[in-house]
């Protein structure tokens, strides 16, 4: 006989003992809940444990997986992950207290509870609701950047929106790019936007009489001013540091100015990456010598490159 774990994988991961008793012995299913092959989640339930906490309390209480832990399930950034799972409960619903989980009460698609977990749009809506602006960004870049969801949808669904957190819902919708190209350069964006500034764009291309120079994380064209959102293993070869010295050496010829902040300082210290990036643009922004920027502008192409 097929062992029971592999045929709760081939049924989705879980699967209700009426299920189960159509195709293995009530002997191999204790069996396989004593050995730990699978796990009897809630009474008539049973899971493969690798189905993850998130889905696994869903089951519990037989609802769905949502807001942060369905970010989770989707691959989304987290700047902090959630200490207890998010379910989505039928309204009305009076749970069982089963585990430990962060409870919500709302209505759900037949896919969502097929599959135990909210939609990608959904999931990104949920989420702007509950978290920081920056976060909830960051979050939302991360998904435009799949190509599994477009910023139309996004704001369309946030214009619907009713209750809490629908102005963040909405700026979020705004603000939201999939030119964006990690969690961290899109938090830093959310700190700029939040301070004002709004002249900063994600990803913009470097030119000179030379041809191409680099792409920059953020930059402000009028004062030619680079901001760079650091990750620990970027430089992770002497070849990768070299080209990346040549890189800002070449944007310092070119006329810009270049600030580069790690993940250390733009997730603790916001305060003073905001001041840095104020009194530079000042000083920018003042400066007489700034030649024109016509050998540095972009086409549509370039931001495709």
């Amino acid at each position: 006989m097929q062992p029971v774990d592999e045929i709760v994988a081939q049924l989705g991961g879980w699967a209700t003992s009426a299920q189960l008793r159509q195709l293995v012995t009530r002997s191999a299913l204790e069996q396989a809940v004593s050995r730990g092959d699978v796990e009897r989640v809630t009474r008539g339930v049973y899971a493969v444990p690798d189905l993850g906490p998130e889905r696994l309390t869903a089951l519990a209480y037989d609802g769905v997986a949502s807001h942060l832990s369905a970010a989770h399930l989707w691959g989304l950034p987290l700047l902090n992950p959630p200490p207890e799972p998010h379910v989505i409960l039928p309204p009305r619903r009076h749970p069982r207290s089963v585990r430990p989980a962060v409870l919500h009460w709302a209505p759900v698609t037949l896919d969502e509870r097929q599959n135990r977990m909210t939609s990608l749009l959904r999931t990104v809506v949920d989420c702007t609701r509950i978290l920081p602006f920056g976060e909830a960004l960051a979050l939302a870049d991360a998904a435009l950047r799949t190509g599994n969801l477009s910023r139309y949808e996004l704001k369309n669904a946030t214009i619907a929106m009713h209750g809490p957190g629908r102005p963040t819902a909405l700026r979020v919708a705004t603000a939201a790019t999939a030119l964006a190209e990690s969690f961290l350069e899109s938090i830093l964006r959310g700190l700029l936007i939040c301070a004002g500034f709004t002249e900063f764009e994600p990803q913009v291309v470097v030119r000179d009489a030379g041809g191409f120079i680099g792409r920059v994380d953020l930059g402000h064209r009028a004062a030619r001013l680079a901001l760079e959102a650091e990750g620990y293993g970027y430089h992770s070869s002497a070849p990768a540091f070299a080209a990346d010295c040549r890189r800002y050496n070449n944007l310092i010829a070119a006329g810009w100015l270049v600030l580069r902040f790690t993940y250390q300082q733009i997730t603790q210290e916001p305060a003073w990456v905001i001041d840095r990036v104020r009194t530079t643009l000042a000083l920018r922004t003042a400066s007489t010598t700034l030649a024109p920027l016509k050998s540095l502008t972009t086409t549509p192409a370039d931001r495709a490159a």
